[in-house]
């Protein structure tokens, strides 16, 4: 399962699912037919086109899936792997694939699919790859710079194409439908006869109608992080939403009385919160509070969330996206992070007291001065020995 905001799903439960969705997966493999090798190298010879629409389908379909959730902030895509491009490693090994898909008829999953109801030529085509990843294995140190040669990162093509993803995602659409007609016309060709599958034209015609909609609907779903972040930086925008402040003596006070019910969202630069972290904080940007990681910390209820900056401007960007996010309970420090050091880190008492309220304020930010830089030490040692927690991406792919 993807990496689902609100995480729905344990990591536990997460293998159970992936179980299920496999045999699910498996089963329709084998239904479309892909547990025939005639089936699947009809695609090279022409005569049966099921595997390119079978793929395309499921592109398509995961393609508008992973917009549709990410939109909704329903999918942290910070955790989504994007296998990296090695140009020539990728060009040689689809060369490899692609004629041994042809020769064997089968590639590497529908070749499970087939063993598992007994066909023999796929046990013999699994006990091939076998054979192959054990010699590629053993012999690493001399196809290495093949491997690594002409690396261009974690490509996205609608990046490397200067387009938006909404526009891509329409294109291969509509190319998608484009090529399910098109083969169609190749198969009646080379068959003499058109695919009885496609004898009613009505439900064809039904299906690419569904399939423009579904291509249009990609427009409907910009890019939610994109379009919240650029209206967070937008002055007005932030100036109009308003947000609770709490002071410089109602942080320091709930830090010292090790108040529970507090979460400090640090948004400064990760050097200078390394180099000076309150207790109860962690470092986040704006664009990680879309991330499961903040999802978690901002869901948990009764909790007062503390957003803080070198500047309350700053701040309240991160409260107001936070907010734009569904989260409640969030309060901006007055003053910002500035304002704290100067009001109780670094206190120096400005004159003699004229009233009581500032004896008493004197005299309990005189006392935060000394205990809270104590606290942020030991604070400091205990992120040292207990190292990061945040849930890492996981790597792998097809």
């Amino acid at each position: 399962m993807g990496p689902l905001v609100p995480e729905v799903i344990g990591n536990e439960l997460n293998f159970i699912v992936a179980l299920f969705i496999g045999i699910a997966f498996g089963f329709i493999l084998e239904q479309a037919g892909f547990s025939t090798s005639k089936k699947l190298v009809g695609l090279f010879y022409g005569y049966d086109f099921t595997v390119l629409r079978v793929f395309f389908t499921a592109g398509v379909t995961a393609m508008i899936g992973v917009i549709a959730l990410d939109h909704w902030g329903l999918l942290d895509m910070s955790l989504v792997y994007v296998n990296p491009t090695f140009l020539w490693s990728a060009i040689v090994g689809g060369l490899i694939m692609g004629l041994g898909f042809v020769v064997g008829g089968f590639c590497p999953g529908t070749s499970v699919c087939a063993a598992a109801i007994g066909k023999i030529d796929a046990m013999i085509f699994i006990g091939g790859s076998f054979l192959g990843v054990m010699i590629f294995a053993e012999g690493y140190p001399l196809f290495e710079h093949l491997y690594m040669s002409d690396a261009w990162g974690n490509v996205k093509v609608f990046e490397s194409l200067g387009m938006s993803q909404s526009l891509f995602a329409f294109l291969l659409t509509v190319i998608a439908v484009g090529a399910f007609w098109a083969t169609t016309f190749v198969e009646k060709k080379v068959n003499g006869e058109l695919n009885p599958e496609f004898n009613h034209k009505k439900l064809y015609y039904s299906l690419t109608a569904i399939a423009v909609v579904i291509a249009i609907s990609a427009f409907a779903l910009p890019d939610r992080k994109e379009n919240l972040l650029n209206k967070v930086n937008d002055e007005k925008f932030i100036t109009s939403n308003e947000v609770k402040l709490m002071t410089t003596d109602e942080l320091a006070f709930r830090i010292i009385d090790d108040d529970k019910n507090i979460q400090i969202f640090d948004l400064r630069a990760k050097k200078d919160f390394d180099s000076l972290n309150l207790p109860k904080s962690n470092n986040y940007t704006l664009e990680s509070l879309f991330e499961k990681d903040a999802n978690k910390l901002l869901s948990l209820k009764n909790k007062k969330n503390v957003f803080i900056a070198d500047d309350e401007q700053t701040a309240r960007k991160g409260a107001v996206l936070a907010l734009k996010l569904g989260f409640t309970d969030i309060y901006v420090l007055q003053g910002g992070m500035e304002q704290f050091k100067k009001d109780i880190i670094y206190f120096k008492i400005p004159g003699i007291a004229n009233t009581q309220s500032e004896k008493d304020t004197y005299r309990f930010r005189t006392k935060a001065s000394n205990v809270i830089p104590m606290l942020i030490q030991e604070n400091k040692e205990k992120h040292k020995s207990s190292g990061e927690n945040k849930t890492k991406r996981v790597v792998g792919g097809c």
